[in-house]
């Protein structure tokens, strides 16, 4: 390709804003991250939001609460011993009657109960 003096030329002068540099990670305080964990393990927590308002990611709260629960140095459950654990039990059971258990009662039904009463039934056996 020759260059020739009559030929036109087109510039294009493209400008850029520079990249904000990356933050310095920060350096927390031992006590700091301990009180932080122990308000992420109080029931009905949003672990999230503990760490939004302190200005730390979620997943970087998350690392410290699973490492401090791996060290042994905390416990996650904070119920009491003495607290009684309930469980429900359901046993599957050849025949048209039914039987399902849910801490102390026992609901036995038989095979053609409509779907919606064996609900009702099931959540008030819940609440009682």
């Amino acid at each position: 390709m020759s260059d020739t003096v009559n030929q036109t030329r087109a510039f294009e002068v493209l400008t850029a804003t520079p990249i904000a540099t990356r933050r310095k990670p920060r350096d927390w305080p031992d006590d700091e991250k301990a009180r932080l964990v122990a308000a992420t393990l109080q029931p009905g927590v949003n672990v999230s939001a503990i760490a939004r308002g302190a200005g730390l990611d979620p997943s970087q709260l998350y690392d410290w609460r699973r490492k401090a629960v791996a060290s042994g140095s905390i416990a996650p459950l904070s119920k009491s011993v003495d607290a009684q654990v309930r469980f429900a039990q359901v046993e599957a059971v050849a025949g048209s009657a039914v039987e399902i258990v849910i801490g102390d009662a026992m609901v036995r039904v038989g095979g053609d109960i409509a779907t919606e009463h064996l609900v009702k039934i099931l959540r008030a056996v819940r609440q009682a």
